[in-house]
């Protein structure tokens, strides 16, 4: 299906905007840095002016619900839905990790068929957003926050290789010494909606604009600084 959607992507590093007609990018911008309040509006009128094609012209709005970063993954959705309202269309959420996972599916040869994707998405010390999903982007376990240890998925390395790549994977090479271990350079962008944001699309997996929220997966924690 042709769907032509609009990709929101703020919940990692970078701010990064897509636009897609079915599974094709006709237009993509991204930067990196958190700097999503400062670029991620410039960066829709850019796609929009890239591509020929206006907000009439989409059919939905595609956004990165989250886990990831509580400031990020709010700009994104407050974009998102404000749009949706505008435009008078549904609103599709993709969890963070999923479209972290396709990012790398579109972009590695896998090692192996039995290989595993195990994005991270960094959360603070040792601490990571992640989940595993396999070669068809099935997930095979719950969206959670881990503490990486070297014991960290030894049992699945024992048997399978994974892949490991993202904001949070860095820190864990140094932990997660299998040799089935394998850590690759991919980071989060809008490309990675597209092809679960057409899915959704064509089965109908629509938001409730007015009551979706982000999918924060841990509470935000304001802390005081000390006085010196």
């Amino acid at each position: 299906m042709d769907c032509i959607i609009l990709g929101i992507e703020t919940g990692g590093d970078n701010c990064s905007v897509a636009l897609s007609k079915g599974e094709e990018i006709i237009a993509l911008k991204e930067s990196e840095g958190r700097e999503h309040s400062r670029y991620l509006s410039v960066f829709i009128d850019d796609v929009f002016k890239c591509s020929g094609l206006s907000y009439r012209d989409i059919d939905a709005v595609a956004v990165s619900k989250g886990p990831g970063s509580y400031t990020g993954l709010r700009i994104g959705v407050a974009t998102a839905k404000g749009i949706c309202y505008g435009t008078d269309r549904p609103l599709i959420a993709v969890n963070s990790l999923l479209s972290l996972a396709s990012v790398c599916n579109d972009t590695l040869t896998p090692v192996s068929p039995q290989l595993i994707y195990c994005p991270m998405i960094d959360a603070r010390r040792l601490e990571v957003y992640t989940a595993l999903f396999d070669l068809s982007l099935k997930q095979l376990s719950d969206t959670e926050a881990m503490i990486i240890s070297e014991n960290s998925f030894a049992e699945i390395l024992s048997a399978r290789p994974i892949c490991f790549f993202g904001s949070g994977a860095n820190k864990c090479k140094e932990i997660i010494k299998s040799p089935n271990a394998v850590f690759a350079d991919i980071e989060s962008s809008a490309s990675g909606l597209v092809r679960p944001a057409v899915e959704a699309f064509i089965n109908r997996q629509f938001e409730n604009t007015a009551y979706f929220e982000p999918f924060y997966l841990k509470n935000f924690v304001v802390t005081e600084r000390k006085k010196m």
